[in-house]
Order: C-alpha cells, then sequence, then structure tokens
C-alpha cells in the first residue's frame, strides 16, 4: 500500500504531466488555429481531457494563453538561443543564433512555423497583456542581436558605419520571410535562400 507522502508526489507528477500536455497541445494549436483560436475546450478536447479537469490548472482562456507563451518562450530558448550562446559572443554567435532559427522552423518544432512570429501577426493590432508579452519577447530577440552586433563592433568584426537598428531589422525580416514563405510553399528553398542573403549581408557589413 502506497503511503501518503508517495500518494502525494504521484498525484503532483500526474498534475505536472497533465499541465505539460496542456500547454504542449496549446502551443500547437497557437501556431495553426491563432493563439485566440485556443480554449479551455479546444485543448480539452485535442489531449482528451475534461473541461474540468483542465479548469483545474486554468482558471480562464487568458490564463491558458499567457501560460502557453510562456511555454513556447521556454522552447524557443531551448532549441534557438541555449546552442547559440555556446558560441563567442560577436559574429560567431549572430551567425549561430540566425541559423538555429531557420533550424528551428525547419525542423517543425512546433506545426505552424516559430510560434512568435505566428501569435505577433495575430495580436499586433490587439492593445493588451498578451499583446505586451509577445513585445517583451520579440524585443528580447532583438536585445541578444544588439548585443552581438555591438560584441562583433568592439572586436572589430563590424565596420564602423554600419546602422545596427537597421542590420537587426533585416535579419529579422529575412528570417520572419524564410518562415512564411517555407509554411506557405512547403519549399526547402525558402530557407536556403535565407541562410545565403544573411551570410552575405553579414560578410558586407565585415570592416
Amino acid at each position: 500500500m502506497a503511503t501518503e507522502p508517495t500518494r502525494r508526489r504521484r498525484t503532483r507528477s500526474d498534475g505536472e504531466r497533465s499541465h505539460r500536455a496542456i500547454l504542449e497541445a496549446a502551443g500547437r494549436l497557437a501556431t495553426t488555429d491563432g493563439l485566440d483560436g485556443i480554449s479551455i475546450a479546444r485543448v480539452a478536447s485535442e489531449i482528451g481531457m475534461s473541461k474540468s479537469g483542465l479548469f483545474s490548472h486554468f482558471a480562464s482562456k487568458e490564463d491558458l494563453q499567457m501560460a502557453t507563451i510562456d511555454a513556447a518562450e521556454a522552447i524557443y530558448a531551448a532549441e534557438v538561443i541555449e546552442p547559440a550562446l555556446e558560441q563567442p559572443q560577436g559574429m560567431p554567435q549572430l551567425r549561430a543564433l540566425c541559423e538555429r532559427y531557420v533550424s528551428y522552423v525547419e525542423r517543425g518544432v512546433f506545426p505552424g512555423g516559430c510560434f512568435f512570429a505566428a501569435t505577433a501577426a495575430e495580436w499586433d493590432t490587439r492593445p493588451g497583456p498578451i499583446r505586451d508579452r509577445l513585445r517583451g519577447v520579440l524585443a528580447g530577440w532583438s536585445d541578444l542581436l544588439a548585443v552581438n552586433l555591438r560584441a562583433a563592433r568592439d572586436q572589430g568584426e563590424l565596420a564602423a558605419d554600419v546602422d545596427e537598428a537597421r542590420l537587426i531589422f533585416e535579419l529579422n525580416a529575412l528570417l520572419h520571410e524564410a518562415n512564411g514563405s517555407y509554411l506557405l510553399f512547403r519549399d526547402r528553398i525558402a530557407l536556403e535562400h535565407a541562410r545565403a542573403a544573411i551570410a552575405d549581408r553579414l560578410a558586407r557589413s565585415a570592416p
């Protein structure tokens, strides 16, 4: 017979697995049906859970949406940012960040491509805490690119006259276009074009 502490640990472990399954399903749905398309009922149906069971984890649709963004950010960090941070800061790390983003799309981490590209397009004109949260994640990404561009300049890898803000805009434009074009046409040439264009743009930014 299981002791009371063992039962509590098992219950907590089951609850953690259910919570993780909910957020994984919500993340997948958000990239295909939209973040606004996920609901307690929709996610419950997706994973075979009762609505009342899902309500024990999230009290409202907005709670579920915000938690889904948090989970997607953790996945993005694990798939894109953390592997790139193993490279030296400056141009090596900047190139690695761009490559990991393209690989994240190519490997289909989410069925609808980049989670943040999909949800930002959905919420860009809708004020409120969800848009603020998405803006924070995307601003953090651009800040990380900026940190590496400044390091590259300090190390003599970036020409003095390069406009850092414009270069970040161009890199993000190439990455987001690769994501959108690959999703629409399912042709990897878009990803290869992005890789080549990013390499060319960074090469032209050298002193």
